[in-house]
């Protein structure tokens, strides 16, 4: 099913920097919610996909063998092909080459800006149709000048197809997504959490994971991404930074964008670098898709939550396109 264009709501669009909060921290309910033995599902899926991106990374997706893919995994051939199924809608051999290093080379089409496409025929082409539907708003400006004085977040874990998200959201929208390493989950969840909390140092943090699970829902589960049902967001950073993760919104699902033509499209040819910066501080990742921005040869550059999961999620979201 095809849907209608995403919409943005530019609210208070004259505030140059929007916001920051930060560190004090109550706890609350921190049941995460979800049905444990699909949670445990999710998390079992993820963890046997970064393995397989670690086998193709070693042993490229163009001489896939099914049977020594399958046994690397531990699984059966079988089971490999239900794991792309469930997990992307993919075949494995769809998969390798949707996680290839090289796979964002294809994504460059014909070198032309996906910008200039989406600014030249609208945000209803079809090529915007598969994404996620969002809405950004602008926080109040004594939030900012006050680091998240007098503001209370709520935060929580939750699963997604990529290992662990953290999700903190205010009463105007969600405000920062992340991911939590999943070497040692205790630790994994602190570090993430500091991550956030150091961004807004004087806010009031409430974790509450039933808060956050439909929040998370929403974004994870493709067959809730509907335009009645949008995801609201707020940016909080310094006006160029603002303009940056506004601009992320125009890349659709299933395609890439180079650090310099997003700093041309922004009027700004030669502050690449400037564009680099502001892209990965950007607080709501995957919403906000910084991942679908490439070097100019289709490298895969940094990605603050790892390139390996950089390259899950355009794999992913290339099975997604392939759904509807």
């Amino acid at each position: 099913m095809l849907w209608p264009a995403p919409e943005f709501s530019f609210i208070s669009r004259d505030v140059g920097f929007l916001a920051y909060e930060g560190k004090n921290r109550v706890a609350a309910n921190s049941n995460i919610g979800y049905d444990q033995s699909m949670n445990q599902q999710i998390s079992s899926d993820y963890q046997k996909v970064q393995a397989a991106i670690a086998y193709l990374s070693k042993n490229g997706p163009d001489t896939i063998n099914l049977e020594k893919f399958s046994r690397a995994l531990g699984l059966t051939e079988r089971q490999l092909v239900a794991l792309f199924s469930r997990w992307c809608g993919l075949t494995p051999k769809s998969f390798a080459q949707a996680v290839a290093l090289d796979h964002a080379k294809s994504l460059l089409a014909d070198n032309a800006s996906v910008l200039d496409t989406s600014f030249e025929v609208g945000l209803s082409s079809t090529s915007r149709l598969h994404d996620l539907f969002v809405t950004y708003h602008s926080m109040p400006p004594g939030a900012w000048a006050g680091r998240g004085a007098g503001m209370v977040l709520r935060w929580g874990i939750a699963q997604s197809p990529f290992g662990s998200a953290i999700i903190f959201a205010s009463e105007y929208g969600i405000t920062g997504l992340g991911f939590v390493d999943d070497t040692e989950e205790e630790a994994g969840e602190e570090a993430a959490f500091e991550d956030f909390a150091n961004r807004w140092p004087a806010a009031q943090f409430l974790r509450d994971d039933n808060f956050i699970k439909p929040l998370a829902s929403g974004i994870f589960q493709p067959e809730l991404w509907h335009p009645d049902r949008p995801v609201r967001i707020v940016m909080i950073g310094t006006d160029f930074e603002i303009k940056v993760w506004e601009t992320l919104l125009k890349v659709p699902l299933g395609a890439a964008e180079t650090y310099g033509n997003l700093a041309k499209h922004l009027g700004k040819p030669k502050a690449a670098r400037a564009v680099g910066s502001a892209v990965g501080r950007n607080p709501i990742s995957f919403v906000v898709p910084c991942h679908r921005i490439v070097g100019s040869t289709g490298k895969l550059t940094g990605y603050h939550w790892g390139v390996a999961r950089k390259r899950a999620i355009l794999g992913w979201e290339t099975g997604q396109k392939s759904r509807r």
